[in-house]
């Protein structure tokens, strides 16, 4: 999962809101999926922006990696083709 929620936000809800990652190959290109290039991560992963949910915070694991500021940009950039924004 990569969480896009605040850390303010998660300690205040106790929930976080993240999108769905796989290391499967992906049948769509973005704006639904694209390839992570997030520093951490063990395997070739995507993002599948499609998939987005909301979680508890106590079944959030310890980081593993952590996306660029533009890689989260690009997720929201998606999130927006496939809003309409």
């Amino acid at each position: 999962m990569l969480i896009l929620s605040h850390n303010i936000f998660n300690d205040r809800s106790g929930t976080v809101i993240a999108v769905a990652m796989t290391s499967q190959e992906p049948r769509a290109g973005f704006p639904l999926a694209f390839e992570s290039h997030a520093a951490g991560l063990m395997k070739r992963s995507s993002i599948k922006i499609s998939q987005v949910r909301t979680l508890s915070t106590d079944r959030i694991g310890k980081r593993i990696a952590r996306a660029s500021d533009e890689e989260v940009a690009k997720v929201v950039e998606g999130l927006n083709e496939i809003l309409g924004d």
